[in-house]
């Protein structure tokens, strides 16, 4: 057990007890708990498996490469448009965390496979990033720009051109591009 994640769940104000049963389960899997990007993290061999997601209306396991896996069970939900490898599966209470625990664990197993087996997700769909005006102006503008976002990974241009792209006034997205792009010259992601 990772002193970090005891101390995560010992302030949880929400799902404290369905959080620490996942944790035994996943624990009884053969998973190497980390803290990782806030949240309770289990891996194989070095490879990111699941992570424990609490939320408001419900607690998820995240499954790092759930779009490999084969939903035998239909539990595995897409956690948002611009999701490409990452599924969870869904509760909203111990009881129904009781009901899958066989079923919660043959996905794990499943994880662990697909990350033995090298497996990867293909992210190369939906690669193409459409820019808005002011993007596109500002990179015409300014070269060291151009190439210091283009030597940003795939994950950190589609971050930053989703987040320009998603205000809805011209001024806005142009205040969000002025605001990062020192970010970018320095070749630093947007939540860096």
């Amino acid at each position: 057990m990772n002193s970090k994640v005891n101390d995560f769940l010992s302030r949880a104000k929400k799902w404290q007890e369905e959080m620490e049963k996942l944790r035994m389960l996943l624990l009884e899997c053969g998973l190497t708990e980390e803290l990782k990007w806030g949240k309770p993290c289990y891996s194989h061999q070095k490879n990111n498996v699941v992570i424990i997601q609490p939320f408001k209306d419900y607690f998820a396991l995240l499954f790092v490469k759930g779009s490999l896996l084969n939903d035998a069970y239909g539990l595995l939900v897409k956690p948002g448009e611009n999701t490409q490898g990452g599924r969870q599966i869904r509760m909203t209470n111990i009881g129904e965390l009781s009901e899958r625990e066989d079923t919660l664990k043959t996905y794990v197993y499943e994880a662990i496979e697909v990350g033995k087996a090298g497996l990867k997700v293909d992210f190369s769909k939906n690669t193409e990033l459409v820019f808005s005006e002011e993007f596109q102006n500002k990179l015409d503008e300014i070269p060291e720009l151009k190439s210091a976002f283009e030597s940003l990974t795939p994950g950190r241009q589609r971050a930053y051109n989703l987040y320009f792209s998603q205000a809805k006034q011209s001024k806005t997205r142009l205040t969000r591009i002025e605001k990062h792009i020192g970010n970018i010259l320095d070749g630093k992601g947007l939540n860096d």
